[in-house]
């Protein structure tokens, strides 16, 4: 059997800018760097998004103002008779716990509690990591930015457990299920945060190679 083993590189990396190119960031085909769109989709070609960044933080920002109060409001409100009881995401999980229904605590505490806070670490890791250095591979993380992209849209599992208790439960007088404040909170930090993730250029980061490799070598 054949070993294959890992070869390094021995000479500089050329990118497509250096060579007048410019890649189409929305269906990957690469054109002419004075070409003004892409031919074959239409979207506007740029050689790095110098506004990448600022739209980065800025909807990171408001992503995380939106998941606070998520997390304080109720998620769901029930009314039973004349009793009527909030359920914060937290709150829910709980219950669901006391209730025997383990695994699906779980997985709305993963969903709907580590999977944003990981999201909203992740990005800003991926953009304070342009400019101060760190151990992580660029292959490392484009890896991670392909992650959050992904996985950006399972976190809202939460609004369509709530959407189908609201629809399903609606027996007038007896018990009705209806969506809490939290609820648009929630939604609203899922959108912002995928739409922070989709605005990162990943193309910033594999700059750093020959910025590296331009540093003097006595530094």
């Amino acid at each position: 059997m054949v070993r294959m083993e890992r070869i390094e590189p021995t000479q500089k990396i050329v990118t497509a800018r250096e060579l007048g190119l410019v890649g189409c960031v929305r269906c990957h085909q690469v054109w002419p760097e004075d070409t003004a769109r892409c031919g074959r989709c239409g979207h506007a070609l740029k050689s790095r998004d110098t506004k990448s960044l600022q739209r980065v933080w800025a909807f990171w920002l408001i992503g995380l103002m939106c998941y606070i109060p998520a997390n304080i409001y109720p998620m769901l409100q029930t009314r039973m008779l004349f009793y009527v009881q909030d359920s914060t995401i937290i709150g829910g999980a709980v219950e669901l716990i006391e209730y025997g229904s383990i695994g699906i605590a779980l997985v709305i505490l993963f969903a709907s509690v580590a999977i944003p806070i990981g999201k909203f670490i992740a990005i800003a890791f991926l953009a304070i990591s342009l400019h101060r250095p760190t151990t992580v591979s660029n292959h490392q993380r484009q890896r991670l930015l392909e992650i959050v992209e992904y996985i950006g849209r399972w976190s809202m599992i939460d609004i369509f457990v709530v959407a189908i208790l609201s629809s399903l439960v609606q027996l007038q007088l007896i018990v009705t299920i209806n969506p809490g404040a939290a609820s648009i909170f929630f939604a609203a930090a899922v959108i912002f945060t995928m739409i922070s993730a989709q605005s990162f250029d990943s193309r910033l980061i594999w700059d750093q190679i020959n910025a590296q490799d331009e540093k003097p070598k006595n530094e």
